[in-house]
């Protein structure tokens, strides 16, 4: 009989929380459509005011420069210390919208205010002024890095990007004017050729999909606009072991997870776009031409970006555990870029880059305890980083407490100085070189074909209806009640459950065989998207490759 009753517990335990789960998805979809309708706002957990507006620069570009100005209660001026340098923050823009690096109080925003910075935030908005080209894009970035000097004269502002905007900030630093002051790049690709066979399948993905044609083709359809939830859903496919994890922690945890949840599904599911041109220029000359490496990318007339004319000091943050935005990509320019390590120290530059060896992609940027320790060190150790002679170092950081809210006296960090030979990461590329190739041929191939005969063909309701019918939009507003009537009778359950709820201890027998059962399906998704990635790689050989095997690739 007790079997029975546990069994039956349980069965109303896995009822209720199965109705709590439905209302959660429901309230996520309502929170998509009322940011929508707001307008997509950055989410930002602190208060700000507009410095500049890039819409209204002589030559456009849908970003724009905030000051924060107020944490909850808190002006943030009567905390700033004088002596410290301000530092400008810049998410990405890769389908998402601005929001990931101050979305929360433990974030780089409140980190950089807690240590008495002061701090700008580089945002975007969801349509890209029509035409804009990257060029553009950089151009507005440094008109916002020259402002931020003028209100803080004789102080070097701190650049962090984070992601695409590392990528976008290294430009900068590499073009012919170059910038001032340290910059912080966090999970940043600069290298997009390398990486680990069987590991890093993005890597190949473009040689798969024949190069830049493919993303042509979508942005013609979408009339001129990139729809940022295709890079979303690519992420997601490349780790489906984590969207099942998503899922299955949240049912599991219920009772606690509501708030969290929905607070980083927010900014998840807050999908921006790119312009043709600007998504064009990314693919063609990063993703897959590889030419920032290789100092060929095009930055204005006349004028390419070359790394060896970086001189303001590099902090590169990468993870192990990142499979987006491997180590590999973050720092295999290097060796590249200066052919050994007398090289980069004629060049009078200083580069430290810190390793974590398990956060993932989104945890660099949004993780507390990342926020609270790395990247606390990092800001703390910046007047360090400078006075370091030319060279490369490996930033290492003891803290025998494991606290990561310890104060600096109680963690201590040490640059130990490392050969520019000591991160060669061995790849085929005279592949990507074919990929290259064939890219360029086949999107000429579209763009004298197809391309005018789409762009003819799109209308605003054919582009709207693809970007409404979007897989990852669809899976979002079918759980929403403004689209099925069915979810205001999961909200009104949800309520009268919320009010007498049966919950079960996690060490019940029952809902332990339920952890059992998630693992098996995480294990499960593991080994299928190891082989997935190692019949890309082998596909990625036989249609590119030199004939070598991993272990003799070499650069």
């Amino acid at each position: 009989m007790g079997s029975i009753g546990d069994w039956l517990t349980y069965q109303r335990d896995v009822a209720e929380r199965a109705v709590l789960f439905l209302d959660i998805l429901r309230q996520r979809a309502e929170n998509m459509l009322a940011h929508e309708r707001a307008g997509k706002p950055p989410l930002l957990d602190f208060d700000y005011e507009l410095i500049l507006d890039a819409r209204r620069f002589e030559r456009p570009a849908n970003y724009a420069l905030l000051y924060i100005t107020r944490v909850g209660e808190d002006c943030v001026p009567d905390c700033l210390d004088p002596t410290k340098p301000p530092v400008i923050i810049v998410d990405p823009r890769a389908g998402h919208g601005p929001g990931i690096g101050g979305f929360k109080r433990e974030s780089e925003v409140g980190i950089a205010l807690h240590e008495g910075h002061a701090v700008y935030f580089v945002v975007f908005f969801p349509e890209p002024a029509p035409g804009q080209t990257l060029e553009d894009v950089l151009h507005a970035l440094r008109r916002f890095v020259e402002e931020v000097n003028r209100r803080h004269p004789g102080m070097r502002p701190v650049l962090y990007g984070n992601c695409q905007a590392g990528w976008a900030m290294t430009i900068l630093a590499a073009d012919c004017q170059g910038l001032t002051g340290p910059t912080v790049l966090n999970g940043s690709p600069l290298s997009y050729w390398a990486g680990e066979p069987g590991v890093n399948p993005m890597r190949v993905a473009g040689g798969l999909l024949g190069g830049a044609w493919l993303t042509h083709l979508t942005a013609d359809l979408g009339g001129g606009r990139f729809d940022g939830a295709w890079l979303v859903q690519n992420f997601e496919n490349l780790k489906p072991e984590g969207v099942w994890d998503k899922y299955a922690s949240l049912f599991s945890n219920i009772d606690s997870e509501r708030e969290r949840f929905l607070s980083f599904e927010r900014w998840w599911n807050g999908f921006y776009f790119l312009s043709r041109e600007e998504i064009l220029a990314i693919v063609e000359n990063l993703f897959v031409g590889n030419r920032l490496e290789e100092g060929t990318l095009p930055i204005c007339s006349g004028c390419f970006a070359d790394l060896r004319r970086i001189r303001n000091p590099l902090v590169i943050f990468a993870s192990y555990g990142d499979n987006i935005t491997p180590p590999h990509q973050a720092l295999a320019w290097i060796p590249v870029v200066y052919k050994d390590t007398a090289d980069l120290k004629r060049a009078k530059q200083r580069i430290v880059y810190l390793i974590n060896p398990h956060v993932g992609h989104l945890g660099i940027f949004v993780s507390a305890a990342v926020a609270k320790f790395e990247h606390r060190a990092i800001l703390e150790s910046l007047p360090e980083v400078e006075a370091l002679p030319p060279g490369l170092y490996e930033m290492k950081i003891d803290n025998p407490t494991g606290d990561p809210d310890c104060p600096k006296g109680k963690y201590k960090v040490r640059f130990e100085e490392r050969e520019v030979s000591d991160i060669k990461f061995p790849y085929d590329r005279p592949a990507y070189e074919r990929v290259k190739r064939a890219s360029e041929q086949l999107d000429a191939w579209y763009t004298a074909t197809l391309s005018k005969w789409i762009q003819a063909g799109t209308t605003p309701f054919t582009a709207a209806a693809l970007e409404w019918l979007h897989p990852i939009r669809v899976s979002r507003y079918v759980f929403g009640s403004s689209f099925n009537p069915w979810m205001y009778g999961v909200e009104a359950a949800a309520r009268m459950i919320a009010d007498r709820r049966h919950m079960l201890p996690d060490d019940h027998p029952l809902k332990q065989n339920e952890a059992a059962f998630s693992k098996a399906v995480h294990d499960s998704l593991v080994q299928w998207r190891k082989v997935r990635d190692a019949v890309y790689e082998r596909w990625f050989d036989v249609l590119y490759g030199s004939g070598l095997n991993a272990s003799t690739r070499t650069e």
